[in-house]
């Protein structure tokens, strides 16, 4: 069986780059595993806390984000920590930071339309 999945760092690679056309700092946190590593986005607002998404696939394997500490938005300390714990359980994980300003996520194509 193969699996048609792009590797998750040209993935990412290829959302930094996005990020950057865009004007959006973004940098990677933490290299997970190369080929096929989760994914936590953090995208940090000045003043407002921070968003904490990860990656999860639905049951017909779509790929989608959800919050990872159920909330919209948590104190920027609480996602760094958040953070360390997930990198501490599972160290193929990538761990990404944005600066959007409109506090979009742009892994996800959905909200990267409205770039």
């Amino acid at each position: 069986m193969s699996d048609d999945r792009l590797p998750t760092h040209l993935w990412i690679g290829a959302g930094l780059s996005r990020c950057s056309a865009a004007g959006i700092p973004a940098v990677v946190l933490h290299k997970g595993e190369r080929m096929s590593g989760v994914v936590l986005v953090k995208i940090a607002r000045v003043a407002e806390g921070a968003r904490l998404l990860t990656q999860q696939r639905d049951l017909d394997g779509v790929l989608g984000w959800v919050p990872a500490l159920g909330s919209e938005r948590v104190p920027e300390a609480d996602a760094d920590a958040y953070i360390e714990r997930a990198r501490a359980r599972d160290p193929d994980l990538w761990a990404i930071e944005v600066e959007d300003p409109s506090g979009r996520n742009p892994f996800d194509p959905k909200e990267a339309e409205d770039q």
